[in-house]
This record gives structure tokens, C-alpha cells and sequence, in this order.
């Protein structure tokens, strides 16, 4: 590998991205050379390129089982479920999007009082239904088999007659470009609806899905009100969050 190589894999690790002209500039190549390099660390899985820049990784994120989700960053997604939980009062009306990260917070609302709860997702729904103290609104619709949510005109049509205090909602990616994306289009759209029907939208999302993207957007991230997320969200991230003026929850795993 060449020098120069090795140098514009150091700089991707310490920045997160760098543009073409940025490279060239700082070695003192032409930006064809740059391209070239870029090509052929790609063709070696070392980075991806994308609208003129580089990054480490692919940002794109595939439909994968909630079963094999629910047991990738545990840690995390425990102690995001658990801060999730404390923000719900007695006799709260809140929505529950789906996902794994929510799915932990669901188990932490177990001992909640008088909570109503509106959600798409199944596990949620058998989570919760086991307090009485709780009484939950299972959305109606198709199941989707790889997240075990229900989708489609059905759930859209009842979330009309509803309204929440709190959304809760997970995501596929967080990108500061394309905004907060899901793997599923009609997952997507009901996640959108849900919003309109509460007052605040909570992201809940674990720091790898910083830089992600789905194949679907959900909305911009200035749509979302707050995000709780763990002590590993890239530090770019988290500063750009800060002066779009979202509350940013940083939680030790």
C-alpha cells in the first residue's frame, strides 16, 4: 500500500469523512490522482465514497431480523430503555414506534402507573399487556415478518383518532444529510403519522446508527425533539445535534 494511502485511511478514521478537493489539497495531488485512490481503496473494502467525499464505512443499513437486532449492543440499548422509562409519567398517553432499542424500553414501563399505550409493535404489545396498571392499543394492519410491527393503511387510519403525549420512535440511521431513515417504506410513512399525533418525537437509537443510512426516510433530524443514545455517539454528531437545538441524552452502557 502506498504512503499516501495509509495516510488518507488516518485521516478518514480521525475526521469520519473528507472531501476529494481536502485530500488533494493536504497531498499535494491532483484531484484525478485522489479519485484513483479513492477507487481502488474501495475495490479493497477500506472506504466508501460518496457525493464527492469519502468515508470509512458504507452508510447504507439492510433489513435484517429483529431477532438477530435484539442481541447487538445490549448494553446500550438497556440503559437507553431505562432512561426512556423515566420520562414517562403516571397516567401518561404515549406512542411506541417499533424496533429492538424500543423494545428494551418497553421492558423498563412495565411498572408504570395508569400508562396508555398506542404502539405498532407486536412485542411491545405482549410486553406491556402482561401489567394491569397499563392498557394498550395494539395498531392494526399487516405484520411485517422481519420486525414484527404492523404497517399499512389500517394502522394509519386508527392513529387519526389519537393523540400523545410522547412518540417514541427508533431509526436504521441517523445521517445529518438525508435525516432519520428505516429500512421499510410503509414503516417509514406510519412513523411519520405517529408524529403528527404527539407532542414530542423521542429518538431512541444506539451510537452505531450514527452515520447510517435506510433505505427510507422518515423525516429531517430537525423533526425530532430529543435523542437518547449512548456515550459512544461520534463527537460530530453529537455537537451538530447540539446546535440544531436538539436535546441530546448521553447515557453510559
Amino acid at each position: 500500500m502506498l504512503e499516501r494511502h495509509k495516510t488518507i485511511l488516518e485521516i478518514l478514521q480521525s475526521q469520519g469523512s473528507v472531501s476529494v478537493t481536502d485530500l488533494a489539497g493536504r497531498l499535494n495531488v491532483s484531484e484525478v490522482t485522489i479519485r484513483k485512490d479513492l477507487t481502488l481503496l474501495e475495490s479493497e473494502s477500506l472506504l466508501y465514497r460518496t457525493h464527492g467525499k469519502a468515508i470509512p464505512i458504507s452508510p447504507y443499513t439492510g433489513n435484517r431480523h429483529v431477532n438477530e437486532k435484539e442481541h447487538q449492543a445490549v448494553q446500550e440499548k438497556r440503559a437507553i430503555g431505562r432512561q426512556a422509562a423515566s420520562m414517562v409519567a403516571s397516567k401518561d398517553t404515549i406512542l411506541i414506534a417499533s424496533g429492538t432499542t424500543i423494545l428494551y424500553a418497553a421492558k423498563e414501563m412495565v411498572e408504570c402507573e395508569e400508562l396508555t399505550v398506542i404502539t405498532a409493535s407486536v412485542p411491545v404489545s405482549q410486553v406491556l399487556s402482561q401489567s394491569r396498571s397499563i392498557d394498550v392499543i395494539q395498531l392494526g394492519g399487516q405484520v411485517r415478518e422481519s420486525a414484527l410491527s404492523v404497517v399499512g393503511p389500517f394502522a394509519e387510519n386508527m392513529l387519526g383518532y389519537f393523540n400523545a403525549s410522547k412518540l417514541f420512535i427508533g431509526a436504521d440511521g441517523v445521517d445529518l444529510d438525508f435525516g432519520i431513515t428505516t429500512t421499510n417504506m410503509m414503516e417509514a410513512n406510519l412513523n411519520r403519522m405517529m408524529m403528527d399525533c404527539a407532542q414530542k418525537t423521542i429518538l431512541l437509537v444506539d451510537s452505531s446508527k450514527f452515520g447510517k443510512r435506510g433505505f427510507s426516510k422518515i423525516c429531517g433530524i430537525d423533526k425530532i425533539d430529543q435523542i437518547i443514545t449512548d456515550e459512544k455517539i461520534p463527537q460530530k454528531y453529537l455537537e451538530a445535534l447540539q446546535e440544531l437545538g436538539i436535546e441530546v441524552t448521553v447515557v453510559k452502557a
